[in-house]
């Protein structure tokens, strides 16, 4: 059973928290964030969804092909705003079927350095807090997603490590995902392998090619994880789940009549080396900047 912990007047990392995450890989935190400001970032959302052009832009994501991994529209969308698609928003000749606030998978990945919304909430003094109560000596926020998962058609995430795609040198990504909406098991819920960032490093490394212009996905450890002791991980609105970069996790595709947005930040610490061939790159004049 995973721990909870009531975070509505958090204050810091216990140890008890501190325990559990080391424990387990993941740290769940009841209403850290207060359903208002889930809210207020659902609104804005929506606001940027209004003036997204859908017909400039039919950039597909998908977990299990992974094809928009050679799309320069994904591939530059480290320093932009960039808003993807789902697989089953689109007919079999190719024509979306939904409006395009119900066809979204996602959108990312540098609105914490381009949105003054977004900045403030990836900022908020509680995130910054847990980073640094669980080891990182400069939080450096490098990767953020709006999460759409989608009533009936928000697709399957596979059972992956966040290190895999953001890696440094040690391994110090963190994910803080905040549910905007209740996260059930009946609409794509978090589920995790409690422990699983013990059974070895990470399996494997998505990088660019030398070009730069691609990607590619390197097995370092052909080990299948043991999904059989996945546990589900419901999140009610406000609830912040935190994890490291080897906890294995995934979702189920959303087959429900309630979508499930959610908001995840990724922070890596600044004193760790972060190789060049990571897929996501900065420019120089839009560096990574601290809390």
């Amino acid at each position: 059973m995973i721990p909870r912990f009531d975070a509505s007047s958090f204050k810091g990392i216990t140890p008890e928290m501190r325990e559990a995450f080391e424990r387990d890989g993941v740290l769940v935190l009841d209403g850290l964030v207060s359903e208002a400001a889930c809210d207020s970032l659902r609104k804005h959302m929506a606001d940027m969804v209004t003036d997204f052009d859908v017909s400039a832009h039919r950039s597909v994501f998908s977990s299990t092909s992974e094809a928009h991994a050679q799309d320069q529209y994904f591939l530059q969308s480290g320093h932009e705003t960039r808003f993807f698609l789902e697989e089953e928003a689109f007919d079999a000749d190719g024509n979306i079927t939904k409006p395009k606030e119900l066809a979204l998978n996602k959108v990312g990945h540098a609105m914490h350095d381009t949105d003054e919304t977004f900045s403030a909430f990836a900022r908020q003094e509680a995130f910054r807090t847990i980073c640094e109560g669980l080891g990182h000596k400069q939080p450096l926020p490098l990767q953020s997603m709006y999460i759409f998962k989608q009533p009936h058609i928000g697709g399957e995430v596979v059972c992956h490590q966040d290190a895999t795609y953001l890696r440094t040198e040690p391994e110090t990504c963190l994910g803080i995902w905040v549910a905007l909406e209740d996260a059930t098991t009946e609409n794509g819920c978090l589920y995790g392998i409690p422990g699983g960032h013990k059974t070895g490093g990470v399996r494997a490394a998505f990088r660019r090619t030398p070009g730069g212009d691609s990607t590619y996905t390197e097995t370092l450890d052909d080990t299948p994880f043991d999904e059989d002791k996945k546990v589900p991980l419901p999140a009610p609105k406000g609830t912040v789940l935190v994890f490291g970069g080897l906890f294995p996790h995934m979702s189920s595709a959303n087959r429900s009549d309630k979508s499930r947005h959610a908001y995840t930040l990724h922070v890596i610490d600044g004193a760790a080396h972060y190789p060049a061939d990571n897929w996501l790159r900065r420019p120089e004049h839009l560096p990574l900047k601290g809390f």
